[in-house]
């Protein structure tokens, strides 16, 4: 078998040499050294490797480079080779570079130049990243089908949920001929065909017709049945809130379940780019994000319920019962509430006909590349409807921001502004509203509202984020809530004489816990709570210490 690729990229000759020098007196024997003096030359010679099928274990380049700089050149390399490792070198004046690229390239390590002795600076780092690729499972991935009709709701929602949920798939058109010979090889009747899409096909080759959210979760190896039936703590939601507390709960030792009814994120999760949270100078993906506290909750013993829809919430003496959809129920001592917000429907006649086809609430970042070339319209103007215009401009030949107040300074932040108008096919409509909405099939028309009158625009894309709706129905008269929904704790509950008596009067402050002892609300789905992913955070972190607290006088 032919022996793993280290390639070395670095502008300056004679330190292009030094490198190749260590690497093939160290690793020469297990592996083949490739050096380019450009990062032009490397592109090329790593092209040539895919095509040859050679394995590439790691990457190393060099940050100052012309014309194509070490962070882009990794970009580049790792669409090549996603499982290789990748190793910036950098000066210690160009460490901000690195910060840089640990986010835009998941870089895996970067190595201050230049390094003496080998030994102890250079080799230790290379053999913990030759280790790791060794280790990592490096098959290719079996490919999850899913067949269905352009626009059909239903396709849309399950190519959403497995996209936010981080499971890979590939999307085909029944009327393309390897849709039409995926139905026709899983027995649907040619003219049932369309009554039984869409059609899941996985990669064992198990065929789903028109599956439920949850038969779709059990399909693709999402957890949706619980352990055991009792745990210290249930965290309801999965948005940052959620993902929070149950990061910090499993953390610190307590017996922590997660329950989400749709897809780790919440609101958030559909999120293009989040460029304001703490630690991510060059912005991140709401999904992105959801994912790495996903795997963090998971890393530290959390267990994550997928497509559970809870329905109750009852206090049983000491403790507290969860009961979900399907009759069942698991119960713990504590519950924290963070089911987040959804956003709220646009009243316009004739717009709901069109939900998941051609109208969406939120980013729907699965629909972005089916946009290309068309005019987008996109509702709203907070951050949310910011960045999802700032995202789908890439892909739209225009874009417009429908805005009903007369500018975006009163709820959009500033560096979105400033975004927005430097990008030349956003245009924002002030002082405008939908007011109607026609199409056979899908969304065809939109008629705006503005300060000239009426008209009617071609559109068969439009995307809403006007403010959110707490989403606590559920939870009946058991945990007090304002009139719009959101839930009250802390000094935001009714008056001492209203209160029920099981309440206890105590001298610290509970700010996170509702009016039942032991459930606390943490993050957009409390009253009176900053709408922003890191104040999100924060609550779930602080309720899981008064959960302890909790604990320990009960």
């Amino acid at each position: 078998m032919d022996k793993p690729v280290i390639v070395t990229v670095d502008d300056d000759p004679g330190v292009s040499r030094s490198v190749a020098r260590d690497l093939r007196r160290r690793y020469g024997h297990s592996y083949r050294i490739v050096r380019a003096d450009t990062a032009a030359e490397g592109i090329e010679s790593v092209r040539e490797m895919r095509l040859r099928g050679d394995d590439v274990a790691a990457i190393l380049a060099d940050y100052r480079m012309p014309q194509m700089n070490g962070v882009e050149f990794l970009e580049q390399a790792m669409d090549l080779y996603p499982h290789a490792r990748r190793v910036l070198l950098t000066a210690y004046a160009d460490t901000d570079a690195a910060i840089q690229a640990i986010n835009v390239v998941d870089l895996d390590h970067y190595m201050l130049k230049p390094w003496d002795p080998p030994e102890e600076k250079f080799y230790p780092v290379l053999d913990a990243q030759l280790d790791a690729w060794q280790r990592a499972d490096r098959r290719p991935v079996d490919e999850l089908r899913v067949v269905g009709a352009r626009w059909s709701s239903r396709s849309y929602e399950i190519r959403d949920f497995l996209a936010r949920n981080q499971v890979p798939y590939r999307w085909l058109l029944d009327e393309d001929p390897q849709g039409a010979q995926l139905v026709a090889a899983a027995n649907v009747d040619g003219d049932a065909g369309p009554a039984a899409l869409p059609l899941v096909v996985t990669a064992e080759g198990a065929v789903l017709t028109a599956p439920t959210t949850a038969e779709l979760a059990g399909a693709v190896g999402l957890s949706t049945s619980p352990a055991t039936d009792f745990y210290d703590l249930i965290v309801i939601g999965g948005g940052p809130g959620g993902l929070g507390a149950a990061v910090y709960g499993a953390s610190e030792g307590l017996r922590t379940v997660l329950v989400e009814k749709h897809a780790s994120g919440g609101q958030a999760g559909q999120s293009s780019r989040i460029e304001n949270y703490l630690g991510f100078p060059d912005g991140v993906s709401g999904a992105q994000l959801a994912d790495r506290a996903r795997r963090q909750a998971l890393k530290f013993g959390a267990e994550l319920l997928t497509a559970r829809t809870v329905t109750s919430l009852e206090v049983r003496g000491q403790a507290r019962v969860v009961g979900f959809a399907d009759g069942s129920s698991i119960a713990a001592h504590t519950v924290i509430l963070a089911t987040g917000v959804s956003y709220r429907r646009l009243n316009t006649p004739g717009l709901d006909d069109f939900i998941g086809r051609g109208v969406y609430y939120g980013a729907a970042v699965t629909e972005a590349p089916n946009c290309r070339d068309s005019e987008v319209y996109i509702v709203g103007a907070a951050n949310s409807a910011g960045q999802g215009a700032v995202y789908l401009s890439g892909y739209a030949s225009r874009v417009h921001l429908i805005v009903r107040s007369d500018g975006l300074e009163r709820s959009m932040s500033h560096y979105l502004i400033e975004q927005i108008a430097r990008i030349p096919n956003i245009e924002v409509h002030t002082e405008t509203e939908v007011v109607g909405a026609g199409g056979v099939d899908h969304l065809e028309t939109l008629t705006l509202k503005g300060p000239e009158g009426e008209r009617t625009a071609e559109a068969e894309w439009l995307f809403v984020f006007i403010g959110a709706e707490p989403m606590t129905d559920w939870l009946g008269d058991t945990i007090e809530r304002d009139g719009r929904g959101f839930v009250l704790t802390g000094p935001d509950l009714t008056a001492a004489e209203n209160r029920p008596r099981n309440w206890p009067l105590r001298r610290e402050p509970y700010h996170l816990e509702t009016n039942v002892p032991g459930v606390f609300a943490a993050g957009d789905v409390r009253a009176d709570s900053i709408k922003r992913v890191a104040s999100a955070v924060g609550e779930g972190a602080m309720a899981v210490a008064l959960v302890h607290r909790y604990l320990e006088k009960t």
